[in-house]
C-alpha cells in the first residue's frame, strides 16, 4: 500500500506528534508498505529519505504551547504537487484542524483520507470560530483515529462524529537497554524530559519539589533534558543547589535513551493538555520507575498507578513526598519498573501499526487519492 502521511508541525523541532509520525512511517515501511511524509521544514534541513520539506514553519501559540506550523502559498503548492505525484492509496493527515499542512492537504486531495487527532483541550475559542471553515475539511475525511479518549472527546464535542481509538505507539526495543550518562550512574537522581519553557509541562512544580527535598537529601540530584533557557530554570532553584542540577538541553535520540537509564525516578509533572503521554511510554520501555501527575491521560497509561506512581497535579509538596517515598523504597521502584516493562507492550508499534493499517483498508478505494482541482 502507498501511504502519504501529512505532519502539521516542523520536523526540525522534536515533539510528540512528529515522533509518532516518524515511528509509524518506519513501522509501515518495515512491514513492506511504501510511505512518504510531508512536513514543515527548511529545504536544507537534515531529513529522512521518506520526508519531503514543505517550507519553513512559523511559531504560533496553540493549545498552551508554541506550535511551529506552515500555512501559505509555498506550502500549499508543495502539498498539492506532493499529492499529485504521490499516487497514494491512502492519505493520512495528523491534526487536520491545526492551521498547517493537514488543512492544506485535505483541501488539495480527494479520495481515502484518514485523520488522526492527538490534541485534548476543554475549550477552544479558535476551533469555535473556525468551525465553519473546518467543515470543508471534515467533509473530506473518510476515516478517523483518536490517540486517546480525551482526544476523541475533543473531536466529538467540537466537530461531531466519532473516531476509532488507537493509542500512540512506542518502539519498545529502542529504549530497553542503554548505559547511563557519564557521572549519572550513582546517588539519587530524579529525571525530567520536556520543553523547559512550556508551562503545561510542569517543570516549575518539579523544581519547587526539588528545592524542598534537596536540604534533607544531600545526595539528591536533578537531571533535566529538553529545549529551553537553562538560566531561567536555575533561577527557580536556590543557588546552593545549582551544582546538583544537570542541564542537558536538546539531546540526541541516543542520549535521550541513556538519560532514561540514568535516573532513579523519572518525573512527568505535566499540568494538563496531554491526550496520551508518549514520554511515559518511552520511560516505561526503559524500565524507569515513574512518578507522574494524576492527569487522566497519565493515569490511563500507567494503569491507575500500577505501572507508575501518581501525585496530585500541580502540588509540589505531593510530588516531593511521593518522590521521597520512592527513593527510600528500592523494592517498590523495582516492582514499578517490572510492571511498566510489561504494560508498555500494548503500545509497541508492532501492534499499533497493524491497527492503523486496518483503518486504511477500511477506507481504501479503487481510485486511491487524487488531486482535487476545485478552487
Amino acid at each position: 500500500m502507498r501511504v502519504g502521511i501529512v505532519c502539521p508541525y516542523t520536523w526540525d523541532v522534536p515533539g510528540g506528534v512528529q515522533a509518532h509520525i516518524r515511528d509509524l512511517a518506519e513501522a509501515l515501511i518495515e512491514d513492506g508498505h511504501q510511505v512518504e511524509v510531508i512536513a514543515p521544514a527548511a529545504d536544507d534541513a537534515p531529513l529522512p529519505s521518506y520526508v519531503t520539506p514543505a517550507g519553513r514553519a512559523v511559531p504560533v501559540p496553540y493549545n498552551g504551547s508554541v506550535a511551529r506550523l506552515a500555512f501559505g502559498f509555498l506550502s500549499a503548492n508543495r502539498v498539492r504537487r506532493w499529492i499529485r505525484e504521490g499516487r497514494f492509496d491512502v492519505l493520512h493527515v495528523h491534526e487536520p484542524f491545526v492551521p498547517s499542512l493537514g488543512v492544506l492537504a485535505c483541501w488539495a486531495a480527494k479520495g481515502p483520507i484518514v485523520a488522526t487527532f492527538h490534541a485534548s483541550y476543554q475549550r477552544s475559542r479558535a476551533l469555535s470560530v473556525s468551525a465553519p471553515v473546518l467543515q470543508s475539511v471534515v467533509e473530506k475525511i473518510t476515516g478517523r483515529i483518536a490517540v486517546s479518549d480525551a482526544a476523541r472527546k475533543t473531536l466529538v464535542e467540537h466537530m461531531g462524529g466519532d473516531a476509532v481509538l488507537i493509542p500512540n505507539g512506542v518502539t519498545v526495543s529502542r529504549y530497553a537497554e542503554a548505559e547511563p550518562l557519564p557521572g549519572w550512574d550513582d546517588g539519587e537522581v530524579i529525571g525530567f524530559l520536556g520543553r523547559m519553557d512550556e508551562p503545561r509541562k510542569g517543570l516549575p512544580v518539579l523544581l519547587e519539589a526539588f528545592s524542598l527535598l534537596a536540604p534533607v537529601r544531600p545526595g539528591l540530584r536533578l537531571l533535566i533534558a529538553g529545549p529551553g533557557d537553562a538560566g531561567e530554570v536555575l533561577e527557580k532553584v536556590p543557588a546552593e543547589f545549582h551544582d546538583r542540577v544537570g542541564m542537558l538541553g536538546m539531546v540526541s535520540e541516543e542520549d535521550k535513551v541513556r538519560a532514561y537509564h540514568s535516573v532513579d525516578v523519572f518525573c512527568a509533572p505535566n499540568l494538563g493538555g496531554e491526550s496520551f503521554g508518549i514520554v511515559l511510554t518511552e520511560a516505561m520501555s526503559a524500565g524507569a520507575a515513574i512518578l507522574a501527575s494524576d492527569i487522566p491521560a497519565f493515569r490511563r497509561v500507567l494503569d491507575d498507578g500500577q505501572a507508575g506512581a501518581l501525585f496530585e497535579t500541580g502540588n509540589a509538596r505531593s510530588l516531593a513526598d511521593a518522590a521521597a517515598a520512592l527513593l527510600d523504597d528500592p523494592a517498590r521502584r523495582a516492582k514499578l519498573s517490572d510492571e511498566a516493562r510489561t504494560a508498555v507492550w500494548k503500545y509497541d508499534w508492532s501492534t499499533v501499526a497493524r491497527d492503523v493499517v486496518r483503518v486504511y483498508e477500511t477506507v481504501a478505494s479503487v481510485g486511491g487519492v487524487e488531486e482535487d482541482d476545485r478552487p
